[in-house]
């Protein structure tokens, strides 16, 4: 690794640079990340897991606010930047996870960990040495003594002043340890890290580092991590990844999940250059992005119809009118009972005429007889969005496969008849590529492929 000093021959003009992303799930990948399993996975239990992340959710939205509160975000004065920075990004339930993993150096020297990308959170920590109760992770521990860089934040910084809206919890002042900043992530499945405030050199690639870059030292992590290090919250707060990097590169991302299925992985790409036509069939298609006071760190959009088989549902247009998240956190799209029950019946009546309907498997209530390798024809469904957006899906995006030899319709009920919401998961986004431009308030979907 380059010494410090030499970030600054870093090109001035347009640079970029592209990470990986998995899904955990996936096939084998060169990190071996399957090996390090003592019991096997069970998909129903990933998604039941995944279950307790969308009553969070739905709780935080409902209790604090109305859909009338949604309005067009906007960032005004942000610098236009020329570089971005690409990540691969790999699926994860290979580190006992449904959502998407990648690798970020951090310390001097570099040591890389494998973390868990996140959409719906604001911070960053990974599991550190000493650690007082640490689940069993891919890497070996990160040890703050061994870089050069580290240091810990104090509770007088502002940092440390940010971590309440960042973590939901207030920060505690360790005066044992020279008023050190402790801060407790809590998260929607009732999964928590608690640790030290930190800072230290983050490397994304050779010359693309962040001096100074803040999260958290986890000693005691406990929940539905599986073996992954940490996670990586790339929300709209000032204490996310994106917003650390966003003075150099610009205040945007883009991504693409990959399949479960043997293939390329996909990347994550940060920076305004990121907005760039992605080598996909289609360009980017906008809709507006919106916030909601009740959680003014995520992205919100707005669903406006939804056809099966080139047919709109039979619902009204006041039934899309509710909260709704993109988040690659949670794993099937949840829709208002109304408008899943439409949905529902619409796929169903379709597909029953070529293929034998199986009983529910977990959450998933609308299962046939097969697999996804042996259903050639399925009918397409198209999400559509305020604007020009939507997103066409086909086959691998409208069904999930179960248990063997079952599959069923990718998609589930918010729940509640009342004070409804909606989420925009993670498997309705694979293969596509999902731009946020946070400085012009808008979302853009451009099919193709994670190439």
């Amino acid at each position: 690794m380059l010494p410090k000093k030499q970030t600054h021959l870093l090109p001035r003009k347009q640079s970029s640079i592209r990470l990986d992303i998995y899904h955990a799930h996936g096939p084998a990948t060169s990190h071996n990340l399957t090996s390090k399993h003592k019991t096997p996975i069970f998909f129903s239990d990933v998604l039941l897991r995944n279950e307790e992340r969308v009553k969070a959710l739905h709780s935080r939205l409902v209790n604090k606010s109305s859909f009338s509160s949604l309005v067009a975000s906007k960032k005004a004065g942000v610098p236009t930047k020329l570089k971005s920075i690409s990540i691969p990004l790999n699926p994860a339930l290979s580190i006992g996870s449904g959502n998407y993993y990648m690798k970020i150096g951090l310390g001097t020297p570099t040591k890389y960990y494998t973390m868990i990308l996140d959409t719906g959170s604001s911070f960053c920590w990974l599991q550190c040495r000493p650690c007082i109760s640490c689940h069993t992770q891919v890497d070996p521990l990160f040890d703050p003594s061994k870089s050069k860089t580290y240091k810990t934040l104090s509770c007088h910084t502002s940092q440390c002043s940010s971590v309440k809206d960042a973590t939901f919890n207030n920060p505690l002042c360790d005066a044992k340890s020279s008023n050190a900043c402790e801060y407790t992530a809590s998260y929607g499945d009732n999964s928590q890290s608690q640790g030290y405030l930190s800072q230290d050199l983050l490397t994304l690639a050779p010359f693309q580092t962040l001096p100074g870059f803040v999260y958290g030292c986890g000693k005691s992590n406990l929940g539905m991590f599986g073996t992954s290090d940490g996670i990586v919250g790339l929300a709209r707060h000032q204490l996310s990844m994106l917003s650390q990097l966003s003075p150099k590169y610009g205040f945007a991302f883009s991504y693409c999940l990959p399949t479960v299925s043997p293939g390329r992985g996909g990347f994550l790409s940060i920076g305004n250059l990121s907005l760039a036509v992605p080598n996909f069939s289609t360009a980017y298609k906008f809709t507006p992005m919106l916030s909601d006071s009740a959680a003014p760190n995520l992205y919100f959009l707005r669903l406006t119809a939804i056809t099966v088989a080139g047919r709109r549902l039979e619902v009204s247009p006041a039934s899309y009118r509710v909260p709704t998240v993109m988040d690659t956190g949670t794993i099937i799209t949840r829709l208002p009972e109304s408008v899943y029950t439409a949905l529902r019946k619409a796929f169903v009546n379709v597909m029953s005429k070529r293929y034998a309907q199986a009983p529910a498997y977990s959450i998933l209530d609308a299962c046939f007889k097969g697999s996804l390798h042996n259903m050639p024809v399925v009918p397409e469904i198209q999400m559509i969005f305020r604007g020009a957006a939507n997103l066409t899906l086909k086959t691998p995006n409208v069904l999930i496969d179960g248990v063997k030899g079952i599959t069923c319709l990718a998609f589930a009920s918010s729940g509640s008849t009342t004070n409804q919401i909606a989420i925009i998961g993670n498997h309705q986004q694979q293969t596509f590529s999902v731009a946020y431009d946070v400085s012009n308030s808008r979302i853009g979907f451009a099919a193709g492929g994670c190439h």
